[in-house]
């Protein structure tokens, strides 16, 4: 699922703000454009490493960011992170546009000094990812609006990799913006996975299918021979069960039946193929289980909006800009 997701780094940088300051980040839907027009979504997270600050998720209580926090908006939300608690408003729209705009195109420094005169500051790293969220990405669909981390509380590498960020920020060398962006790829990975290990996730339907052993087993089956000519009897037998029983469960715990479960995942696949590669349509279509490659447009335009082939296209200068090595 992780794979899937199909992260691609955008805006990565250090950010100095002396108080008093409140910077709000609008909804992504504001400036995607200008960062990543591809990608379906723009997630952001920041790493806290002075505080104290505040962020304030639209919709959500204001919450206190302490030194080593990490702040994760999973769904693009508008927020503000400030040295007092803020509401976001409209009035973050322009600001934010042409900062994205100059970080874009590379105008500014990878540390970002701002804010006001007072004497206290925070100091954070700040990540701005695009993401394939069309037509499912169970995992984050069933995340919260926000998510707060301590990174003193994780484990595994976040806490090193954290640690080359600061370096790259405070050291800037040839190679270092891409280095940060593909640190931030990773970064967000590892937030994810340290999230839903610590957490009992029991509003996010895919997360809770994974602990029903039942529902676990279907899901690796599809998910790893996503190619195979399923059916519901067949899954059913897979994992010893009537095909009433499954059908149930399966629609309860992932709230959508399986094999419609399965023909989403299919083209969340599929589309990150068409980006990917420069296979022929119809050797994608049979990867994910079509048997045709009319049986597969068919499909992939009734829920994708676009043929596969305008797809492709659509997403070409993507496809170029990593080939030439810049996001």
């Amino acid at each position: 699922m992780l794979e899937n997701i199909r992260l691609r780094g955008a805006v990565f940088f250090g950010w100095q703000p002396s108080w008093p300051y409140a910077t709000g980040v609008p909804n992504e839907r504001h400036f995607r454009d200008l960062v990543l027009p591809t990608s379906d979504q723009v997630i952001s997270y920041h790493i806290v490493l002075e505080g104290p600050c505040w962020a304030t998720v639209e919709g959500e209580q204001p919450v206190r960011l302490e030194g080593g926090d990490i702040l994760l908006i999973p769904h693009g939300d508008a927020y503000v992170i400030s040295d007092q608690p803020r509401e976001p408003s409209d009035g973050d729209i322009d600001p934010a546009r042409e900062f994205f705009s100059l970080m874009a195109a590379g105008d500014l420094p990878l540390v970002i000094e701002d804010g006001g005169n007072g004497p206290g500051r925070n100091q954070l790293v700040c990540g701005f990812l695009g993401c394939d969220r069309h037509p499912v990405n169970p995992l984050l669909e069933g995340l919260p609006g926000y998510i707060v981390l301590s990174r003193s509380a994780l484990d595994g590498p976040i806490n090193d990799l954290v640690d080359i960020v600061l370096r790259e920020c405070r050291h800037p060398q040839v190679g270092t913006q891409s280095m940060m962006l593909r640190l931030g790829e990773v970064l967000f990975i590892e937030v994810i996975r340290q999230y839903v290990q610590q957490r009992n996730l029991v509003n996010n339907p895919w997360i809770r299918g994974l602990s029903d052993p039942l529902i676990a087993r279907s899901l690796l089956l599809l998910h790893g021979r996503i190619a195979e000519t399923w059916t519901l009897e067949k899954l059913a037998s897979a994992v010893n069960c009537s095909r009433s029983v499954l059908a149930e469960r399966f629609s309860r715990v992932i709230e959508v039946p399986p094999m419609k479960y399965l023909s989403l995942w299919r083209l969340q696949v599929a589309a990150r193929l068409l980006r990917d590669r420069q296979d022929k349509i119809l050797s994608i279509a049979l990867s994910v289980g079509y048997e045709s490659e009319t049986s597969f447009s068919r499909a992939f335009k009734r829920t994708m909006g676009s043929s596969p082939s305008a797809f492709r296209r659509s997403v070409q200068p993507a496809m170029t800009d990593r080939r030439n090595g810049s996001t």
